[in-house]
C-alpha cells in the first residue's frame, strides 16, 4: 500500500508541479511578490497532498529565533521536501542555488524571477563575490538569505564537508545566522521513489552573532546543525544511519502551515 500510495503521490507531484509552472509563465511580466506567492501556494498544496495520502506532517520548533527581517539561514539540507517546504517554512526566502538550476527551462526563469541567488561553484572566488553581491541585494530587500553549507542533499548520518559560501556571506553580510536542523531525509530520501509516513521536524536554532573569526564560525556552525540533526534523528527513532525503527516524532508544536513567520 505504501509503494502505491508514493507511484500515485510521484505521478501527482510531477504532473502537478509541471503543470503549474506552464502555468505561472504567464506571472513573468509581474513583480516578483506575485509569482512568490503563486509559488508558496503550490508548496502548500504539496505538503497538504503528502500529509493527507501520504501520511506524511511535520512540526517546526524554534521559529523564536528567527530575527525579524534580514538574516542569513544554513539549514540541513537532507531531502527535495526541503526544497518544497521553504517558502511555507519561511516568507520570501531567497535561496542560494547552483547555477545549473537556472538554466533548466520555465523553472530557471521562475527562481531568477523570485529573486533566487546563483553561484557557479566551479568559478571559484568569482563566484563567492557574485554571490555575495546577490545576497546584499536581496538582504537589502529585508529578506533572508538561505543557503545549504553541504552544498547538495546529505542522507542522515552522513557527514559532509561544510563548504566556504556560508563563510563568506556571514563575514560580508554582517548579519546574524540561524543555523537550521531536520530530519527530513528519513521519510523523503534522496533520490527515494517511497515517501514514508512520519513526522518531520524542521528545528530553527538560535542565531550566530555576526563577528566571530571565520574557523570559530565554520566550527561552531557545523557542530549545532550536526549534533541537532542527530538528535532529531534518535527523536524520531532512527539510527545515526538513518533506518528508521518506526516510531515517528510527536507533533508537539504547531505546524507552520498556520502561517509563515510574520517578518517583514
Amino acid at each position: 500500500m505504501i509503494a502505491l500510495r508514493a507511484f500515485a503521490f510521484n505521478v501527482f507531484f510531477m504532473t502537478w508541479t509541471a503543470s503549474l509552472a506552464v502555468l505561472y509563465l504567464l506571472l513573468l511580466p509581474f513583480p516578483w511578490r506575485v509569482m512568490f506567492a503563486s509559488v508558496t501556494w503550490w508548496a502548500r498544496t504539496v505538503l497538504w497532498v503528502l500529509k493527507h495520502f501520504i501520511g506524511l506532517d511535520y512540526v517546526v520548533r524554534g521559529q523564536e529565533n528567527l530575527p525579524a527581517g534580514a538574516a542569513i539561514v544554513a539549514a540541513k539540507h537532507q531531502s527535495a521536501w526541503d526544497t518544497v517546504a521553504i517558502s511555507v517554512l519561511l516568507r520570501y526566502p531567497s535561496v542560494v542555488l547552483k547555477r545549473e538550476l537556472f538554466m533548466i527551462p520555465v523553472w530557471g526563469w521562475h527562481a531568477r524571477h523570485c529573486g533566487m541567488i546563483a553561484v557557479d561553484r566551479g568559478a571559484g572566488a568569482a563566484a563567492l563575490k557574485s554571490m555575495v553581491k546577490g545576497a546584499k541585494a536581496r538582504a537589502a530587500e529585508g529578506r533572508k538569505i538561505v543557503i545549504f553549507p553541504q552544498g547538495t542533499r546529505t542522507a542522515p548520518g552522513d557527514k559532509r564537508p561544510y563548504f566556504p559560501g556560508v563563510a563568506a556571506l556571514y563575514s560580508q553580510l554582517d548579519l546574524p545566522v540561524v543555523p537550521v536542523a531536520l530530519n527530513s531525509g528519513l521519510f523523503w530520501g534522496r533520490r527515494a521513489f517511497t515517501k514514508l509516513p512520519g513526522m518531520i521536524v524542521v528545528e530553527f536554532l538560535p542565531p550566530i552573532p555576526p563577528g566571530l573569526k571565520r574557523a570559530d564560525f565554520m566550527a561552531e556552525l557545523e557542530q549545532r546543525i550536526e549534533a541537532a540533526s542527530d538528535r532529531l534523528i534518535a527523536e524520531a527513532g532512527a539510527d545515526r544511519g538513518g533506518k528508521t525503527t518506526g516510531k515517528p516524532a510527536t507533533a508537539v508544536d504547531n505546524p507552520v502551515d498556520q502561517g509563515p513567520p510574520a517578518d517583514s
